[in-house]
């Protein structure tokens, strides 16, 4: 069972509320799942109309409804074939695959309350009296399993609190964010817009968001070369064998856009009568060449520090770019500037000694915390993204990483703030320090 905090827990059984209210106002209606997310919880699901504002309501109704039946959360432990035999009697064929990914030999459990069963590893409140305040959301569109390529399903965003009293000044905040919007602002200002002709997720500057964005680029430009940071450009693709080596691709490859590979392979490959799958497994294999377009600005640093002989005194080598990158994020997570597919970083890598990494480490974070402070940046939380320990996707030295974790650990103290380490939210490569606005 996945440990959550009692308001985790709180906003999980509110999603089983509302799939079960869903199912008594849409019995025809396939579930997929309703995990808890930041300050609320989502529910995938197929239905062959799109969902109104109005059909929200009936089923806030219906929900309601279910609260004050006091119905109890019951915990329902089965094997895999009592499971599968469970989901063919809930007429719910997306639970097969949810099914499919727990593990051998791991524990198999359905969650009931009322007449509502659903496929969960928990945990739940212990009665439905306990939601106290409620409210679905919003709506948008997502592909099953954010893959664009099988079913388009259905999102309905909700969120629940302990009261009615917070339920209420959430609801008020999120009013007030709608008023400063920065799509609505984007298209008062003049300052961005997205046009379908040229590619959702790839946002258009106009004059006056180009002079912000180019009055923010000349700050942050003169902070880094404050700090000793030398600027460098690299283009927009590079070669597959390159993200082959950085370990981006394919370990990255489901948010990448798809290799481009020479047209005359292509067809040489389809003469000789391979499929769309032989096609693919070709493409991630070392023998195929081709070109990505940048997904990250890393590798490309990495073989400019890599041009020229270096000696141990001339580290550190600090590297910034702002280098445009491109990443396939699903239609359905586009969302103005926030998430794109085409965006320009103020990127930076450095080459040090060990013995400097610390000096290092500190100088960053007291680059971030200017950049910050001059910009009024005020309201952030920071985090230390650090190793999954049962999980085998890292590469590297073990011992290099338990000091580079060691580094951030004892920088991270100095900020003089709050932060949380979190394991598992380390990348492949290394771990990291997030500052999440």
């Amino acid at each position: 069972m996945k440990e959550m905090s009692p308001i985790e827990t709180l906003r999980h059984s509110c999603a089983h509320i509302f799939a079960a209210a869903l199912l008594r106002v849409f019995p025809e209606a396939k579930i997929d799942h309703g995990p808890p997310i930041n300050n609320g919880f989502y529910y995938d699901l197929e239905l062959e109309h799109s969902l109104t504002p109005e059909d929200l309501e009936r089923i806030e109704a219906e929900m309601q409804k279910i609260i004050e039946e006091r119905q109890d959360f019951e915990c329902i432990e089965t094997s895999r074939q009592e499971a599968l035999k469970l989901i063919e009697e809930i007429k719910q064929p997306y639970k097969v695959d949810r099914l499919a990914d727990i593990p051998e030999g791991e524990r198999i459990t359905f969650y009931r309350n009322g007449e509502f069963l659903d496929l969960c590893a928990g945990p739940h409140i212990q009665n439905t009296k306990e939601v106290k305040a409620f409210k679905l959301l919003s709506i948008a569109g997502t592909y099953y399993r954010g893959d664009a390529n099988k079913q388009q399903l259905q999102r309905v965003y909700g969120t629940a609190f302990p009261n009615k009293k917070e339920l209420r000044q959430y609801l008020d905040q999120l009013e007030e964010a709608k008023k400063r919007d920065h799509r609505k602002l984007g298209k008062d200002l003049e300052l961005f817009s997205i046009n379908e002709k040229v590619g959702p997720g790839l946002p258009l500057w106009l004059p006056n968001g180009a002079i912000v964005r180019h009055e923010l680029q000349n700050f942050i430009a003169e902070e880094l070369r404050k700090q000793g940071y030398e600027q460098v450009f690299t283009p927009h693709i590079g070669k597959l064998d390159l993200y082959r080596t950085s370990g981006h691709f394919p370990y990255y490859q489901d948010s990448q856009f798809a290799p481009i590979m020479d047209r005359g392979l292509l067809h040489a490959w389809a003469k000789e009568g391979a499929s769309c799958a032989d096609l693919c497994q070709r493409i991630e294999s070392e023998d195929a060449d081709g070109y990505l377009l940048k997904p990250m600005n890393c590798p490309m640093h990495v073989q400019i520090y890599k041009s020229a002989p270096r000696s141990y005194r001339e580290l550190p080598v600090r590297l910034a770019e702002f280098g445009t990158v491109y990443r396939w994020e699903q239609s359905g997570e586009l969302n103005g500037l926030t998430r794109v597919r085409g965006m320009t970083q103020d990127d930076a890598h450095l080459f040090c000694r060990e013995d400097q990494l610390a000096e290092e480490i500190q100088g960053c974070l007291e680059l971030v915390k200017t950049i910050f402070k001059t910009l009024k940046m005020e309201d952030y939380r920071v985090r230390v993204g650090l190793r999954d320990p049962d999980s085998s996707k890292y590469t590297g030295d073990p011992a290099c990483w338990d000091k580079a974790e060691d580094a951030l650990r004892k920088a991270v103290k100095t900020l003089g703030v709050d932060y949380s380490e979190e394991p598992g939210e380390a990348a492949f490569y290394g771990p990291k320090i997030d500052f999440v606005v």
